[in-house]
């Protein structure tokens, strides 16, 4: 997606932060996320916030309303500040997180932090108040007509999870971020599509489940219900690559690959 500047904004958007901010003397674009049309840092008299969001009359400004509705009910996420349509813009103020991004290979210290992240989320309910496509709809063309109920879950989930939606603070709790595309999903989901993650950071599958299995949702689930979601991950990232190309898309699908094969016992090549 096209990025916009601090300093392109329409005067009248950048005079209603500053009306929420007091006067911005610095903005840092993010240096990652393809979602937004502004994603940056503002420092300001009122501290530092990150400010993202796009023009009104965006057929995709929903999803932004969507992720700080979420985001007021999502654990581990950073709070939403404050909401300004001006100018033909519709932006959100986030609050300021320091931190890091997290080292997800093997022997980190920083897996156990993941993995009491994944637990606090996967015992978050969805909020009903919002409506959004449950995750074995939004994956329906991947899946067989006969969703099973276990595929059929109300828990909160994340669904995007990159280590570059992850945060680690100086107090060694992570932060999840960029909720846009939350949605209701089995209590285990989002352990689940960590494993490619895991496996992309230097694990062989077993390490990856064994992680997982610290999360209490995961480590309950049936074997043949992640075994089928492993292989749905696989097709979905399997048609995306092709469909949507991304410089990221390779090493996941082939992640993805490695983990359906390990719950399948295939040999790998």
């Amino acid at each position: 997606m096209d990025r916009i500047e601090w300093h392109d904004l329409p005067a009248e958007t950048r005079a209603a932060v500053e009306r929420c901010t007091g006067p911005v003397a610095d903005a840092k674009a993010a240096p990652h996320g393809v979602m937004s049309r502004l994603a940056c840092t503002v420092t300001a008299r009122a501290g530092r916030a990150f400010v993202k969001g796009t023009r009104e009359d965006d057929l995709q400004a929903w999803v932004y309303r969507h992720e700080a509705e979420v985001t007021h009910y999502a654990p581990r996420a950073p709070r939403v500040l404050w909401k300004v349509n001006a100018g033909g813009w519709q932006l959100y103020g986030y609050e300021y997180i320091e931190g890091r991004y997290p080292d997800l290979s093997p022997g980190s210290g920083d897996l156990a932090a993941l993995a009491r992240t994944l637990t606090a989320v996967s015992q978050t309910p969805w909020p009903e108040n919002l409506k959004k496509k449950p995750l074995h709809t939004r994956w329906a063309e991947f899946l067989p007509e006969d969703v099973p109920s276990e595929l059929q879950g109300r828990t909160l989930a994340h669904t995007d999870m990159s280590p570059h939606n992850m945060l680690m603070q100086d107090a060694g709790e992570l932060l999840l971020l960029d909720w846009a595309l939350a949605c209701p999903a089995p209590a285990w989901a989002d352990t689940a599509l960590t494993i490619p993650r895991l496996i992309c950071a230097g694990h062989t599958p077993h390490q990856a489940e064994t992680i997982a299995g610290q999360v209490p949702a995961y480590r309950t689930a049936a074997d043949d219900t992640l075994t089928l979601f492993a292989r749905t991950v696989h097709t979905a990232w399997q048609d995306w690559e092709r469909t949507r190309p991304m410089p990221h898309r390779a090493a996941l699908t082939t992640a993805a690959q490695t983990w359906a094969r390990h719950r399948e016992n295939v040999p790998l090549p």
